[in-house]
């Protein structure tokens, strides 16, 4: 991975006003950063819903309430890892540090993908280089679409504006079955190649079979619908939390809007840490409650990327404070409706494949 250097300019100054604020907010409520009350309850809820659904997942007697709570049982689990996993991964959705690492730990390796390597990656790649290829990790080199200028365009790329939602699809179960699995061969469609050390190669292999085990094999052992029955669930649940969670993060960095900063040879960029966290991210809905409560605070991924130490709790209450200084020191904010976001994700997949030279769109908010 590239570590890079920065800049300074007008990101600099807000960056510096805003935590400057924000910690002044904290302090005239007397409140912690991290979760509240409110956060503990979604903490239980959500975790009461995914034992809920698949408590009544496998002691289901037809077929049809068999993939009902199937799939409300996955999407009761992505919920979890929007509100509860994301948060716990940056300490911040409780006050103890062990509680936020176990939280992270237990949610995130119960879904089958291990925790310490997305954790690694995501806080100390993803974070602090966000899409600057050969930094960011989730900056991807996958030869089925043209996501980077450095890419070669080939003349299937224009169609992938149209094939992009059949493969959305197939997200979490190349994340599950070849993401990791061809990280442990130092092979990546990512454009950085990570080693996984050999503890956690161990947990990785371990919580995969055991995520085959109560999500394949014990419905089989203990159901009476059979190997096709449950094969059809565990792929109808993948494909809709797949698009369910490109459809939450895509948006936010791939976009025709957001920049995708190249460093100079001496691995430095022409802006500040915090004008690229502005300039690579957009937001939507950022002020929707409902959003907010469901998605944990996803769709403020700018504020996010820049606050990553406040539980999404906050959001809302400090957003007023966010756009009155990235106006006030002439950071732009891009923020839309959701419409809006999915529209220019996919002018960015038409143009990266259609243009040799892709510019980012101009936002006007």
């Amino acid at each position: 991975m590239n570590k890079l250097r920065f800049s300074k300019d007008e990101g600099s100054d807000f960056y510096k006003e805003l935590n400057e604020r924000v910690e002044q907010y904290f302090a005239k409520k007397g409140i912690r950063k991290t979760g509240n009350r409110t956060m503990m309850f979604k903490i239980i809820l959500y975790f009461s819903l995914d034992v809920l659904f698949y408590g009544l997942m496998i002691t289901s007697t037809t077929p049809i309430t068999f993939y009902t709570f199937y799939l409300l049982m996955g999407l009761a689990v992505l919920l979890t890892a929007f509100n509860i996993s994301h948060d716990a991964a940056h300490g911040v959705a409780v006050k103890s540090k062990f509680w936020n690492k176990v939280l992270f730990s237990f949610s995130f390796n119960l879904q089958g993908n291990n925790a310490y390597v997305w954790g690694k990656n995501h806080n100390e790649s993803h974070h602090l280089y966000t899409n600057v290829e050969g930094s960011d990790i989730d900056v991807l080199n996958n030869p089925l679409f043209r996501m980077t200028e450095t890419q070669t365009l080939k003349w299937f790329h224009r169609y992938q504006f149209i094939y992009a939602p059949f493969l959305y699809l197939l997200y979490s179960l190349n994340w599950f079955f070849f993401r990791e699995a061809l990280m442990l061969f130092n092979f990546s469609s990512r454009t950085i190649k990570i080693e996984i050390p050999k503890k956690e190669v161990v947990n990785l292999i371990i919580y995969k079979v055991l995520y085959i085990g109560y999500m394949i094999v014990l419905p089989v052992y203990l159901l009476p619908f059979g190997w096709a029955t449950v094969l059809t669930a565990f792929l109808l649940n993948h494909f809709m939390v797949s698009l369910l969670f490109v459809g939450v993060l895509g948006v936010s960095h791939l976009s025709d809007f957001v920049a995708r900063p190249v460093p100079d040879q001496e691995n430095k960029l022409n802006m500040s840490w915090p004008k690229l966290q502005m300039c690579t991210s957009v937001d939507y809905n950022a002020d929707s409650k409902f959003f907010n409560w469901t998605l944990g605070g996803f769709n403020a991924h700018a504020l996010h990327h820049l606050l990553p130490n406040i539980c999404h709790i906050h959001y809302i209450e400090i957003l007023p404070i966010f756009r009155e200084l990235a106006q006030k020191h002439g950071v732009r904010y891009m923020e839309m409706p959701y419409s809006k976001s999915l529209a220019s994700h996919f002018r960015f997949l038409k143009g990266m494949g259609t243009q040799q030279n892709f510019k980012p769109a101009h936002f006007e908010g």
